[in-house]
């Protein structure tokens, strides 16, 4: 059996300092996949040190490595705070997460998670999940199809793409990916197919997936579960992403709208370390292209 190729961390050196690691401290790496930052992280701790490692995808916790500091959890990282008082832990100094896809969810044609191949619509991170790709375009009505293109693929033709949707499965209900494009490629303007097809995929990961509301969950989280000088690091690979963590860095909400206290303070809970966002050089975008579209935001406790 092939070994499955994960993703390739992006901005990693960055990364890593961005955690400002203690020996001896406890940190959370949100996003497991083929251990590229867990490895990094552990190199930095001492015999007292601790990693907690999440990931939903049973394929990606295999990799976990022999380590007494190391404790690799099966579960999504919305889930951290349960988990971290059932492995005793109430605050720790860093939370690390790679919102990136793996690349052996797009290579892997069972999967689901790409339009190269004629797979099951699927698209789950965890298989235990029950909802898929397929039970979104057979069941959510016009309204929630439009929605869900529109909001998590920021497609103009949302309505029209969701309507066609509804007639094409009161023919057929969808359950291979190919019916699904070739229904998708009459709806996009020639030479454009490809680019069009990418959002309306990436909607409904993000929906089979509940994306938006794990990122959320977890933004909230650190707040409370970080240490005083502890540290909030997250790269994200899209638009959506980034605006959710920019504004709760910013402003403590996610509409990026300052709440001030009596004296006009904004009352934010956490600070910005890097006030710019860090972005990839030309050189590792060379390496790596997939590291074109990440942007890597962190942030400590606004005390």
């Amino acid at each position: 059996m092939q070994t499955p190729v994960f993703h390739v961390p992006a901005l990693l050196a960055e990364t890593i300092n961005g955690l400002n690691i203690k020996p001896e401290g406890v940190y959370v790496d949100c996003t497991f996949g083929g251990g590229g930052h867990a490895k990094e992280i552990i190199l930095r701790l001492n015999k007292k040190g601790k990693l907690l490692a999440f990931d939903q995808d049973e394929v990606a916790l295999q990799n976990a490595f022999e380590d007494k500091r190391l404790i690799p959890v099966h579960s999504n990282f919305k889930y951290l705070k349960n988990f971290l008082n059932y492995y005793g832990f109430e605050k720790v100094d860093g939370i690390l997460a790679d919102l990136g896809v793996s690349f052996h969810h797009f290579d892997e044609a069972e999967r689901g998670f790409s339009f190269r191949f004629d797979g099951c619509l699927d698209m789950r991170m965890n298989r235990k999940s029950r909802l898929k790709a397929a039970d979104i375009l057979n069941t959510y009505t016009e309204e929630q199809l439009a929605d869900v293109f529109y909001f998590y693929g920021e497609l103009r033709n949302a309505r029209a793409i969701a309507q066609a949707v509804v007639n094409e499965r009161n023919n057929e209900p969808f359950d291979k990916i190919s019916p699904f494009v070739n229904l998708m490629q009459t709806l996009f303007p020639k030479g454009k197919e490809k680019k069009e097809l990418t959002k309306v995929f990436q909607a409904l990961r993000i929906e089979v997936n509940q994306e938006m509301e794990a990122l959320k969950a977890l933004l909230k989280q650190s707040v409370d579960l970080l240490n005083e000088d502890g540290r909030l690091v997250i790269l994200t690979y899209h638009s959506l992403e980034d605006r959710l963590v920019k504004n709760f860095i910013r402003t403590g909400n996610f509409e990026g709208k300052p709440e001030k206290d009596f004296y006009g303070n904004v009352s934010a809970p956490l600070k910005a370390v890097n006030n710019r966002v860090i972005v990839p050089d030309k050189e590792e975008i060379a390496s790596n292209p997939r590291a074109r579209s990440a942007k890597l935001r962190i942030a400590t406790l606004n005390n």
